[in-house]
């Protein structure tokens, strides 16, 4: 009989989480989206606000769902802006007479009428990739999901079976590593 009422519990509360990311899926995001760098920063935010969600013990126990929820998804978004931020491709920003740049840009510029951005952009493959090289397998991994195959940080995190916060540490480990071996690359691209 205390099994029937775990089950029952359980399904209750599934419900429960069912029929708040129902009501409050969509709102979330679009509340965290304005605050913070972009939608894949906003989307890990929800994922993680949901992730916290779904794992209280005392569900039952919160008054106002609604008011929990955004209460949670500003102290997340708090946490980010005090923590070092994961840093994407987009980050690698230049310079020059036309406008700024990412590396990202450049990496996926049509080279097919420019056989100098050709020469460039294999330069900057051939240095991506030499740093990643450097860089322990996980760290690399983790780096190479996200940013090249688009991978959200929350499924890297489920696959491997780690904390999300690893994951992004890891990331954030990647993307230092990076900056440090292609900074003279970067001066090279500013002068």
């Amino acid at each position: 009989m205390d099994v029937e009422v775990i089950k029952m519990s359980q399904r209750e509360k599934e419900n429960l989480i069912a029929q708040a990311v129902k009501n409050y899926g969509g709102k979330l995001l679009s509340f965290i989206r304005p605050k913070v760098n972009n939608l894949e920063d906003a989307e890990d935010i929800v994922q993680e606000v949901w992730f916290q969600f779904s794992n209280l013990t005392n569900i039952s126990e919160i008054v106002s769902i609604g008011s929990w929820l955004y209460t949670v998804s500003r102290n997340k978004i708090t946490d980010s802006y005090r923590k070092k931020k994961t840093e994407n491709l987009e980050d690698f920003t230049f310079e020059d007479e036309d406008g700024s740049f990412s590396i990202k840009d450049i990496l996926l510029l049509d080279d097919s009428e420019n056989p100098e951005l050709l020469a460039f952009r294999e330069e900057v493959w051939k240095e991506l990739f030499s740093a990643l090289e450097e860089l322990p397998e996980k760290q690399r991994t983790v780096f190479v999901e996200h940013e090249i195959e688009g991978k959200k940080l929350q499924e890297i995190a489920d696959e491997q079976g780690e904390n999300i916060k690893t994951i992004i540490s890891r990331k954030n480990y990647a993307i230092q590593h990076l900056r440090k071996r292609m900074s003279i690359l970067y001066k090279d691209l500013n002068e």
